[in-house]
């Protein structure tokens, strides 16, 4: 969340944020009027309980004289108590209210983020690699994993439904090499392995900002706890309720998990093949840092480069993306997707996505950090995806593509096999 002290200066600019990020700005107003009512109540309460303190001592005192308690203290006592029964359950119930509004407002986007309300905005930063070239006619992934017998759909659907699938025989080592690829090659850059938990509760959630806004995207068990979409919750929210010091930071992260998404997209878009599934694999990295906004801005660049990295040491032509306001999540404050190329479908699709967001998760978990001049500090958090299979399985087997369907590996996972 933002600092409330914030949103009273710049009311006008969060509206905006909410306006271009698509959401309802009137939100900021109701806050504030929540806010301003929250205080006056408080300083009521506040003058209430210094007078009961008062009472409370002149009762003490008399008692301590050895003389009788008077009937006017007793009876100021009482009024005091009835006031504070009727006015504290108010506060509550304000206090209740100013939380719910505080975590329904949204990061404000960079005043290097594009200005726009969908995909149609998002600005092509830079293309890297080369394109394939085939002389004979490109197959779709779904097409060349079925004749290799690596993929089964129609069976994975009849037992758990839409988008489900199956991934057979060297499909699956193929994608144990590459998740094993990420995780070595974060290893090397010096990033804490993890194997995350994928069930959550709704605290983590609400913490890195995934909720409320997307409370209707998420599967849900009888026991009110949240399967992930991606292991960002977990890794964000690792260091939730702790006090860090500055010489303990950057912490660097990176977990895998599957992951589960309900709503992945428009109806009836990407039907055919892996590209939009209900659940997925992935590699992921998070950095909480010192609260410096050029340093988490220097650490943006620097981890989408090792997702680059990656890109290039596979050989996939990708092209990096800065995402508009309106293809911002809520706690987002600048994004960048990668997105590679599908032969197949002659165009680039998203792959990854490089997000920071200041100290708007980190206030919502209260994760914070000594500094070296000894005050306290929330720390900024950064993520993105390394790997998330099967997407990027599918768009190595479709530019590793060869004229007898067959695939060649990758030189860099020849050694996972």
């Amino acid at each position: 969340m933002l600092d409330i002290n914030f949103i009273r200066q710049h009311a006008q600019e969060v509206k905006e944020a909410c306006i271009n990020k698509q959401l309802d700005s009137s939100i900021v107003d109701q806050l504030l009027v929540v806010d301003e009512e929250r205080r006056k109540l408080q300083l009521t309460v506040d003058d209430w309980r210094k007078q009961s303190n008062e009472n409370a001592g002149l009762i003490k005192q008399e008692l301590a004289q050895g003389k009788q308690v008077s009937q006017e203290l007793v009876n100021r006592g009482k009024s005091i108590k009835d006031e504070l029964k009727k006015i504290e359950p108010e506060l509550a119930a304000n206090e209740a209210r100013f939380t719910e509004l505080m975590l329904a407002i949204p990061n404000v986007p960079t005043a290097d983020t594009p200005i726009g309300s969908d995909e149609s905005f998002n600005q092509v930063l830079r293309e890297e690699g080369k394109i394939p070239q085939f002389n004979f006619p490109v197959l779709d992934h779904q097409t060349l994993m079925e004749k290799l017998d690596w993929l089964d759909t129609k069976r994975a659907v009849k037992i758990a439904g839409f988008r489900a699938f199956f991934l057979k025989n060297e499909a699956l080592l193929l994608e144990r090499a590459l998740l094993n690829f990420a995780l070595d090659s974060m290893r090397e850059q010096g990033f804490t392995l993890l194997s995350v938990p994928t069930l959550v509760k709704a605290e983590a959630m609400l913490g890195t900002g995934y909720f409320p806004w997307g409370q209707d995207d998420h599967y849900y068990t009888q026991d009110k706890q949240i399967l992930a979409g991606t292991a960002e919750v977990a890794l964000t929210a690792y260091h939730q309720n702790e006090l860090l010091r500055e010489k303990d930071l950057p912490i660097k992260l990176c977990g895998i998990s599957p992951c589960y998404r309900r709503e992945i997209g428009a109806h009836g878009k990407d039907t055919r093949g892996i590209i939009r599934v209900h659940q997925f694999n992935k590699v992921e990295q998070v950095v909480l840092t010192i609260a410096d906004e050029d340093e988490t801005r220097r650490w943006h660049e620097l981890m989408l480069s090792f997702a680059e990295e990656l890109l290039k040491q596979l050989g996939l032509p990708y092209r990096v993306m800065a995402m508009c306001t309106g293809d911002l999540g809520a706690g987002q404050r600048k994004k960048y997707d990668i997105e590679t190329w599908f032969p197949s479908q002659n165009t680039y699709r998203e792959t990854h996505s490089a997000s920071y967001f200041n100290d708007f998760q980190s206030r919502r978990l209260n994760i914070r950090y000594q500094a070296k001049d000894g005050s306290i500090k929330y720390v900024y958090t950064l993520n993105n995806t390394v790997v998330a299979s099967p997407r990027l399985l599918a768009a190595i087997i479709e530019n590793y593509q060869k004229k007898d369907a067959t695939i060649e590996i990758p030189q860099v996972l020849k050694k996972y096999f």
